[in-house]
Formats: structure tokens, C-alpha cells, sequence
């Protein structure tokens, strides 16, 4: 979204919300230094977060697969943040190619997340990237972040990032493991066999965004989107809850003195703290959820473990994965729950007659077993002629043991 196709507030909105601002009072009613209203949702699968800070939505879904390391990092995994502007969310988005303003807010929620070389001093290492290495260069996990805009109610910077850590702390990479007679062969293991690992993330880095009006000397935390229309410049400060500084951010517009700066840093750190409790508190909630959910289902999905397929990463000639799904044989686990043969009861009948004759009372037993088995055969399958006409050689029997 470029700047001349956003809302331009009329002179007289844009004198009220300065002179608000000079009272040290905005128009939702907020003191200067106040962050609307942060809520954050999870959907049902692990990796998928909702935020919604006021008006403004961000979406945030994480995703990993397999993919070869970089050349000059063997040994660590790639972490990537896209962002989708949809029409949806603004008039003013344009579907399409992302613009600038899409460009920017990845690259400063990225350079908040993620290791990268070229950069190295202003860069945080908040995800452990050493962690996503199956095989020295030849496999690691490649985890790809997409947020996707909602609703721009303003300040979209500080609602991507929340997004992205609360997407980042959910998500379960599938495990696997490094077999095979050269030691390369990479198994992926079923969610249902093996349960899913986290993220290494050592600390959550906090993007606060501060607007600055007039000639800089008055400045606001999570302006909305009316006062980005108004505000003379921006400029975001990622921190963590320890005070650490991971990334400054400033976007052009009136310049700021350094005392202001460092002003803004220490409101930042505070705010950072706020904002890190509540993930975690939301994540943890989450976590016991999904805990308490799994032991509810466990007797049904554990039968499924035995015959649950692995994925098995092999590489081809091109230098392409390709994945061979393995089932353990089950041909020792059936049971046989076919019905006794029809000799055994032709047999079990020609032992009757024998030991009724020695014994009477077992001749009454027997009787009546068979009445009640007749009965039960009778509610299970209908009788058909044939089973009604009683064969010769039964009477044969009965007609030699009276004699």
C-alpha cells in the first residue's frame, strides 16, 4: 500500500487529533503511552495463531519441511516471514505482488526472528537455528511463517509480530531420525508414533511501534489507523523482556533527538515484559489444553500406533528427496475369528449318544445346552429348510442304540 492511496483526513480531522495528542489525549480515549486491547486465539492445529490488538487482525501460520542448507551455514535451519495484504483487509491493498509497505513489514518482523549472516550485529537469534539440523549439510527444516493481514485497523508491525511468536510457539515439527547403512537415510516419523517436537526459541523479542507528531516532541505507542495518517514520522524498537535491544527501525519523517530515543527504549522494555507474559500465559493455556485433550483420546489412537507408516527421505540421483512410506507387517497380529468347522459338530453329535447311554442326567445337560444353543442360533440366523430335515445318519444312531 503506498502512501498516496491511503486515507487522507480532512484539515479539520487532522487538527483535532493534534490538538488532542498536545493534551496528552487521543481519540479512542487512550493515554499516550497505552496499547489497545491484545487478544490472541489459536486454531485447532499447532502453529496457527489469530491477534487482534484493537481493530487490527493478523493471522500467523508456521510450516517446516526438509530442504538442503546453505552452502556457508551447514549446520543450522532457515527461517522465512511472509506476509499477504489482501483487499479484505483495506481498500487499499492491492491483490497481486506485495508492495512496499508488505516488503517492509516482513523484513522487520523477520530481522527481529531470525539469525542471518550478512547482518549479524542487528539481528536477535530468538529461534535456535542449530536445533533444526537433521544431517550436516544435506537436510535441515526450513520453517516458513505466513501472516496474513485481516483487518488494518492500524499498527499492523506490533500485531505481525505478536502473530509470528505466538505462531512459533505452538508449532511441532514432526521428529525424525538418521538411520541406513551410510548413515544419511533421514525417517520421518507419524505424528501418531511419535509426538511432534517444539521450536527452540530463546527469548521473544517484542516490536513496539512509537509515532511521532509535530516536530517530534510528541509521540504515541500503537497509533491507530487515523493517527498513521496524521503522524509526522514512525519508528519501531524490537526488545525482549530482559531489556536487550534486537532491532531499531526508523522509517523516514521527522527526525528524532537521541534523548527521545532512548526514552522510547525504556517505555519499550516495559511494554515488552506486558506483552511476554501475556504470550506465554496464552501459550501455556493452549499447551494444557492440547495435553488434556491428547489423554482423553489416547485409548483410540493407540491402536493406531503399531500400523501407523513412517516417511523415509531418501535421495535420488538429482539431488531431489523423495519419501518411501514404511508399515510395519501386521500378518502376526491378526486373529483368526472365522466359525468351528461343520465337522467338529457333526462329531461333537456323534459323542452324544455315547454318553447318554452311560449317563442319564448328562443326556438332560446336554439337552438343554442344545436347546439354548439352538435358540441363540436361531435369534443370530434364520433356519432354512435344509437345517429342518434332520439327516439319516442321526436317526440310523438313535435307532441302533435303542436296539
Amino acid at each position: 500500500m503506498d502512501h498516496h492511496q491511503r486515507w487522507r483526513p480532512t484539515v479539520n480531522e487532522r487538527e483535532f487529533i493534534e490538538r488532542a495528542l498536545q493534551s496528552d489525549l487521543r481519540v479512542d480515549g487512550r493515554r499516550p503511552f497505552d496499547f489497545r486491547r491484545l487478544k490472541i486465539l489459536f486454531g485447532r492445529e499447532d502453529g496457527s495463531a489469530e491477534v487482534q490488538l484493537g481493530d487490527t487482525r493478523v493471522m500467523g501460520y508456521a510450516t517446516a519441511q526438509l530442504v538442503q542448507p546453505y552452502k556457508d551455514r551447514p549446520n543450522e535451519g532457515m527461517l522465512a516471514i511472509f506476509t499477504e495484504f489482501s483487499p479484505m483487509a483495506d481498500p487499499a491493498f492491492e491483490p497481486g505482488r506485495p508492495g512496499e509497505s508488505a516488503i517492509e513489514l516482513g523484513r522487520v518482523v523477520d530481522r527481529g526472528l531470525r539469525w542471518s549472516p550478512e547482518i549479524a550485529v542487528w539481528e536477535s537469534r530468538a529461534v535456535d537455528m542449530e536445533s533444526l539440523c537433521v544431517v550436516a549439510g544435506k537436510h535441515v527444516w526450513s520453517v516458513r511463517v505466513d501472516l496474513h493481514i485481516l483487518d488494518n485497523g492500524g499498527n499492523l508491525i506490533d500485531a505481525a509480530n505478536i502473530a509470528a511468536l505466538a505462531a512459533l510457539s505452538t508449532f511441532r515439527r514432526p521428529e525424525c531420525t538418521v538411520g541406513g547403512e551410510d548413515g544419511q537415510q533421514v525417517t520421518v516419523h507419524d505424528p501418531e508414533v511419535r509426538d511432534p517436537l517444539p521450536l527452540t526459541i530463546h527469548h521473544l523479542p517484542i516490536a513496539v511501534t512509537f509515532a511521532y507528531f509535530g516536530e517530534g516532541n510528541i509521540m504515541v505507542i500503537d497509533p491507530t489507523y487515523k493517527e498513521e495518517a496524521v503522524m509526522g514520522g514512525r519508528m519501531t524498537a524490537t526488545i525482549n523482556s530482559n531489556g536487550d535491544v534486537c532491532s531499531i527501525q526508523k522509517a523516514g519523517g521527522e527526525g528524532v533527538m537521541s534523548s527521545v530515543i532512548m526514552q522510547c527504549l525504556r517505555i519499550a522494555s516495559v511494554k515488552a515484559a506486558d506483552i511476554t507474559s501475556k504470550i506465554k500465559n496464552e501459550v501455556n493455556s493452549y499447551t494444557s489444553a492440547k495435553a488434556l485433550q491428547k489423554v482423553k483420546r489416547l485409548p483410540a489412537s493407540a491402536l493406531k500406533k503399531d500400523n501407523a507408516p513412517d516417511v523415509a527421505m531418501k535421495e535420488s540421483s538429482d539431488g531431489a528427496l523423495e519419501t518411501q512410506s514404511t508399515k510395519p507387517s501386521s500378518d502376526g497380529q491378526q486373529i483368526n475369528k472365522e466359525p468351528p468347522s461343520v465337522v467338529e459338530d457333526n462329531k461333537q453329535e456323534d459323542v452324544e449318544p455315547m454318553l447318554s447311554e452311560c449317563n442319564p442326567e448328562a443326556q438332560s445337560e446336554s439337552r438343554l445346552t442344545a436347546g439354548g444353543s439352538d435358540e441363540t442360533q436361531e435369534a443370530i440366523s434364520p433356519k432354512s429348510l435344509k437345517d429342518a430335515v434332520k439327516p439319516k445318519h442321526k436317526r440310523k444312531k438313535k435307532q441302533h442304540s435303542k436296539s
